[in-house]
């Protein structure tokens, strides 16, 4: 037989649930005839429930402590096990607020009306209530109204908010903050009852306050989700940093009827990031130096021995575009990062090729689908990049005033594809007899540090070289 309860339309308003705390607790006080509340709370990470007592004796579980989603969906009736399952699976991305008649099956072997209400609290948790309908559908219409009132305010709900290892928080829809958990008080130590309405604003540091006000309005008024880092200041007086977010609960006419957020000490792990800049500034300047020491060397060498002068210049050239291409695509922070914007393969192009009047001329064109490249890709990139370039400069089209150079870049879900094309310069009898210093250091970068080839095309207008490697080689797996 089917359930009596299926698709049976909500009946409460928003207006209805949008009420204060104290009213709702002393509304869930009340005898609702016909009517049982049992309060339930569902993560989903660690695949469990915590069922309240009175539940588990009403349906007939004995085990202590969380249960298991299979052993749950074991008492629900039959008919309705698999559209509960599918109800509950969807909401651990939707992360909204849900209702959901189904039948679950007693101590005694009876099958019971109830009506399962509840929303997120958190994109890893759940808490609900498990309202005990009677035969009848008018009972059932009252129980969806009584527990989105109940779901929130109610003891259970604080029991369970009060366990959590975050700060939570909840506001009225117009943002009018009503309720902290423990861990809001434990945290910053204020008395209870002190920060509520705006009172919670005072706590952040004073730098923080503009930007976190502009993103709370926001939300409020377009229904987003909230979500940004702050300094709260501690029970101890210092500020520490949180992740604080917030969603919206809405009812099933979806008007929302409250705002539900936590709040996170993430101080460990920006301090943590900071300190990781700091090395990784200081690593890069160390870099940098012995970059300008190679140089350096390689210089006063060459006065040492005049006729490697020529030599000298083109592996100062080498070691300059590493430097380039090194300060681009290193790690960086907001504050660190180069103005030219994060590290992709045009980006790394136009950074290398730079130094060629071409550049200016519009005689360089840079074009297709651009990817993303890190530090561990730039360097046999940039190497490869340099000596086409030098090539080019030497012998090819850049040599002439009207010669040109396209540069395509194109990738699929397994392969990036780099197409150097010269055309407009010296004519090209062919591919030349001895292969330099320079070739073997583009087959080295692209074979063993890319995994990829690089092929020659000696056409009469111009070469045309093909770089083609693994997408997943130009950035690290994270």
């Amino acid at each position: 037989m089917a359930s009596t309860y299926h698709d049976v339309p909500p009946q409460g308003t928003a207006e209805s649930s949008a009420v204060r705390e104290s009213a709702c607790s002393e509304e869930a006080g009340k005898p609702m005839s016909g009517t049982a509340v049992f309060h339930f709370a569902l993560r989903p990470q660690l695949g469990g429930l915590s069922l309240s007592d009175a539940l588990k004796r009403r349906i007939g579980v004995d085990q202590e402590g969380m249960i298991s989603v299979e052993k749950f969906l074991e008492r629900v009736h039959g008919e309705d096990r698999a559209r509960v399952n599918e109800s509950l699976a969807g909401q651990y991305a939707e992360q909204a607020e849900f209702h959901i008649p189904l039948r679950i099956n007693g101590a005694d072997g009876v099958a019971l009306a109830f009506v399962m209400h509840g929303f997120n609290i958190s994109p890893d948790m759940m808490s609900a209530v498990l309202i005990e309908t009677g035969a009848t559908k008018s009972e059932n219409e009252a129980g969806p109204q009584h527990a989105r009132k109940t779901s929130h305010e109610s003891l259970g709900f604080a029991a369970f908010a009060d366990a959590m290892p975050q700060m939570v928080w909840s506001t009225l829809p117009d943002g009018f903050h009503d309720y902290y958990n423990a861990g809001w008080y434990d945290f910053t130590g204020m008395p209870s009852g002190s920060t509520d309405g705006e009172g919670w604003s005072g706590m952040f540091h004073p730098d923080d306050q503009p930007l976190a006000w502009k993103r709370w309005t926001h939300s409020l008024a377009s229904g987003e989700p909230y979500e940004i880092e702050y300094r709260l200041r501690h029970h101890s007086g210092d500020y520490r940093w949180v992740l604080g977010r917030a969603l919206a609960v809405r009812d099933m006419s979806d008007q929302i009827i409250r705002w539900v957020g936590t709040c996170t000490d993430i101080h460990g792990t920006k301090q943590a990031s900071a300190y990781v800049e700091l090395l990784s500034q200081e690593l890069s300047h160390r870099i940098k130096n012995i970059f300008a020491i190679i140089q350096s060397l390689i210089g006063l060498s060459a006065r040492r021995v005049p006729a490697s002068a020529d030599f000298a210049r083109e592996l100062q050239a080498r070691v300059a575009a590493l430097g380039r291409a090194h300060d681009l695509a290193r790690p960086h922070s907001d504050q660190s990062r180069p103005k030219v914007g994060s590290a992709t393969l045009h980006r790394l192009t136009k950074e290398i090729l730079k130094p060629y009047l071409a550049m200016d001329d519009g005689r360089i064109e840079i074009s297709g689908e651009d990817l993303a490249v890190d530090d561990a890709a730039a360097t046999p990139f940039a190497l490869i990049l340099h000596e086409l370039a030098t090539n080019s400069k030497k012998y090819g089209s850049l040599s002439g005033a009207g010669g040109r150079v396209t540069i395509v870049t194109s990738y699929d879900e397994a392969q990036c594809r780099l197409v150097w094309t010269e055309t407009d310069g010296p004519l090209v009898e062919g591919a030349p007899k001895m292969t330099g210093f320079g070739t073997k250091l583009m087959l080295a970068s692209a074979q063993l540090h890319l995994n990829g080839q690089i092929d020659w095309q000696w056409n009469p207008s111009g070469v045309v070289v093909s770089l083609t490697c693994p997408r997943s080689n130009l950035v690290r797996s994270t």
